[in-house]
């Protein structure tokens, strides 16, 4: 663990909108943390704030969001000298943003590959032009390199493939081709969000093992934003659950699937389909994600929570880290010393034990 080094690190992190005249509080004090080489995967209903964390690492907030508070601090190593460098991406302006971190240093491979590609370029233009934008290569430079990249995420007659539009192609290859064009300038992070949602199951898997075995090829770390906990138990090495603009709960895959202790991950768990329930109905966390409009008392999930203390009603819980861990926080009242003790559901419980018997999660890791 002391080798581990620490590429991007994001510390109290505010982002708000402005719609119709009012203001929308999407992110409220974000701290989140990637490792060189590891995959976190940041997990939650819709309209918890996964994309907008995202899209504000990238720079690509819409004209409307604005960052209020705190850091993103991404750290690279110089390829000729091995100096290290480190930068707030926040505190630059678009224009640095555009040519030296976008495409070039992070990349992003987004959901839906149809309106992520542009359908009058063919695609090997598409994967050619980030390597002569951000590198100057020369023209038959990126040719090569762009067929090589094909070749890489498993598509057959590369070359051909070169001249194709993106309305030529299955699903399943645009979405390679997406990720080709994300590896085009060998970016250090590759930002997924929900990459896998427009594809069917089979092609799913496939996609996610092309991702996992260029990530260890390239060494490069892994963002993942998808609310599917099935993804997320192939693929990450630490979670980070969110609601209403909050990491709410954080720890390795084990501690968040086989030692949940925020209420609201334990709903999600609950609500993943599972063949092995005798509960004739899948699990719904009762009522709605708050309005984000208005001012936000105390804990956010109260009104959802039934467990939820006098405490929750009047003041937002800190971070408490878990006892006899290194990685694992709840931002829960129920972790407090003097809070009643609370279990799990039994049935989240029996789920549970009948994972670790299966193995799951298995992220690939020996």
């Amino acid at each position: 663990m002391a080798d581990r080094e620490r590429i991007l690190k994001i510390r109290n992190l505010n982002i708000s909108f402005k719609i119709e005249g009012k203001k929308v509080n999407a992110i409220r004090g974000v701290n989140l943390d990637l490792y060189k080489g590891e995959t976190i995967a940041i997990v939650g209903e819709s309209g918890s704030g996964k994309s907008v964390t995202t899209k504000a690492i990238m720079g690509i907030l819409a004209k409307n969001g604005s960052i209020e508070s705190g850091s993103i601090d991404y750290t690279w190593h110089d390829p000729d000298t091995d100096e290290k460098h480190t930068v707030d991406i926040t505190k630059m302006t678009e224009k640095e943003i555009q040519k030296e971190i976008r495409g070039r240093k992070i990349a992003m491979v987004f959901q839906d590959p149809m309106t992520s590609l542009d359908p009058t370029m063919t695609i090997g233009k598409q994967i050619m032009e980030p390597m002569m934008y951000h590198y100057g290569t020369s023209k038959e430079e990126a040719y090569k390199k762009a067929v090589q990249l094909l070749e890489e995420v498993g598509i057959t007659n590369a070359e051909k493939r070169m001249k194709n539009y993106p309305h030529q192609l299955s699903g399943g290859m645009r979405q390679r081709v997406v990720i080709a064009i994300a590896l085009s300038c060998d970016p250090y992070v590759l930002i997924c969000d929900e990459p896998t949602t427009a594809l069917d199951v089979t092609i799913q898997a496939k996609i996610l093992e092309l991702i996992q075995d260029l990530q260890k090829k390239k060494g490069i770390s892994v963002i993942y934003i998808t609310h599917d906990l099935g993804v997320v138990a192939k693929v990450a090495d630490f979670v980070n659950v969110m609601y209403a603009g909050k990491i709410v709960e954080t720890g390795s895959i084990e501690d968040i699937f086989y030692r949940p202790l925020h209420p609201y991950t334990w709903g999600l768990l609950s609500a993943m389909p599972d063949l092995n329930t005798d509960d004739p109905e899948l699990y719904t966390i009762p009522g709605s994600p708050p309005n984000v409009t208005k001012e936000i008392k105390g804990d956010a999930f109260a009104p959802r929570n039934k467990y939820a203390l006098n405490i929750d009603k009047r003041i937002e819980p800190p971070m408490f880290k878990v006892e006899g861990s290194t990685t694992h926080k709840v931002a829960s009242w129920l972790m407090h010393p003097n809070a009643p003790k609370v279990e799990m559901p039994e049935a989240l419980r029996k789920r549970i034990d009948n994972m670790m018997k299966e193995g799951v999660p298995n992220n690939g890791q020996e």
